[in-house]
């Protein structure tokens, strides 16, 4: 027998599923804001599980529920989303462990095991047991200066040339900075093979001078580029701040760069890793070069471009030069930065040249590789956009 209100029937019972799933989730958000405002949620434990959980399913989750009952949600969605189940989630909540991810399980036991909570983006030579490491050394130290100038550094400590005349790029386009700008290597500090890796600082022979000369051969490829030689150490000791506020003083050049050079495009932090040669050093053709990290800050706005920007210049260096680029890593959580002045600009990257042990010619090596790809990167963007 048909009953003509069965369709009514089922619809009404359709519709009141999804509005009970709806409750529940309302039910579900007030519960979780509430833990956060809770005593419980104070420790770093707990505040970094809740921020993972929620950053991971956020809007998906609701799009989820509602697809359960009308498949259309489901086509706002990038990609499929998989809810985890209910076990598994209560299990991560209440104990900060992931059942997929036996970090998770450590890492609440061992000092400063969290340092692996980073996600590698891009790259197959990254690995967890050999993340950069960023070096804060106290700030009279970064405040010395160790050596003489070598023949190598004063080469690149040279003005940097104007861009060329053939297809040069009206204004300047890339600004290249050091947030770290203490960051040397051992060998240009006539220290080669010290077992202590902390003794690569310097406020004269630095980081800062390798920018100077990727900027050289940037401008000579016709690419109007600034490097800022800022002394980060004397800025921190002017505000009387420690060397962890590295980031809000790079930031105040970066908004300054910004104000008075409205045709940059392009933010380019590079640092030096504290990890050993043979973490940070390989051969192609018969040349060593100095290996490349791009690190990406995973909270903040520009995230997804950032992290496009930096997969595209690793897949040209891996490319061109394999093994130059370690690959891409993202970084976000409590004991991180998480946005590394990217917020800043959607082209907006930080570059890990190299470790403590590399050579002038390895680091010269890399940075001729870096202009090159990048060279070319640029100007088939600038022939997109134009």
């Amino acid at each position: 027998m048909k009953y003509p209100n069965a369709g009514k029937v089922n619809g009404l019972k359709s519709n009141m599923k999804l509005v009970n799933l709806l409750i529940v989730f309302t039910i579900a958000s007030f519960l979780l804001i509430s833990l956060l405002a809770s005593p419980l949620l104070k420790t770093d434990m707990a505040s970094s599980t809740m921020y993972k959980f929620l950053s991971k399913y956020k809007t998906e989750a609701m799009m989820y529920v509602l697809g359960s009952e009308n498949p259309y949600f489901l086509q706002g969605l990038d990609k499929p989303v998989k809810m985890p189940s209910l076990s598994s989630t209560a299990l991560q909540l209440a104990t900060n462990i992931h059942i997929t991810d036996v970090r998770t399980l450590l890492g609440n036991e061992l000092p400063g095991f969290s340092f692996y909570d980073s996600e590698i983006l891009a790259g197959e030579g990254l690995h967890y047991t050999e993340f950069p490491i960023e070096s804060a050394p106290p700030l009279d130290v970064v405040l010395k200066e160790r050596a003489e100038v070598s023949k190598e550094v004063a080469e690149w400590n040279k003005e940097s040339e104007k861009p060329s005349p053939g297809p040069a790029i009206s204004g300047r386009k890339v600004y290249i900075y050091h947030t770290h700008s203490w960051e040397s290597y051992l060998p240009l500090l006539g220290l080669t093979g010290d077992p202590n890796e902390n003794k690569a600082v310097d406020a004269k022979t630095n980081i800062s001078s390798l920018g100077n000369l990727l900027a050289k051969k940037l401008n000579a490829n016709g690419i109007g580029t600034i490097n800022d030689q800022t002394n980060v150490g004397t800025k921190l000791n002017e505000k009387k701040w420690g060397t962890s506020k590295a980031y809000a003083v790079s930031r105040e050049m970066v908004q300054e760069a910004m104000a008075k050079n409205k045709s940059l495009d392009f933010f380019l932090d590079f640092h030096r890793d504290a990890l050993r040669k043979k973490s940070t050093t390989t051969t192609f053709n018969g040349k060593s070069y100095a290996q490349i990290v791009f690190v990406v800050g995973e909270e903040n706005p520009n995230f997804e471009k950032n992290k496009q920007f930096a997969n595209d210049l690793h897949k040209r260096l891996e490319e061109k030069y394999p093994g130059v680029s370690k690959g891409v890593l993202g970084k976000k959580g409590k004991k991180v930065n998480g946005i590394y002045n990217q917020d800043l600009s959607p082209n907006s990257i930080v570059v890990e040249l190299g470790g403590v042990d590399n050579t002038a010619a390895e680091l010269q090596n890399t940075i001729d590789a870096f202009a090159d790809i990048f060279s070319d990167y640029f100007f088939k963007a600038e022939k997109v956009n134009g």
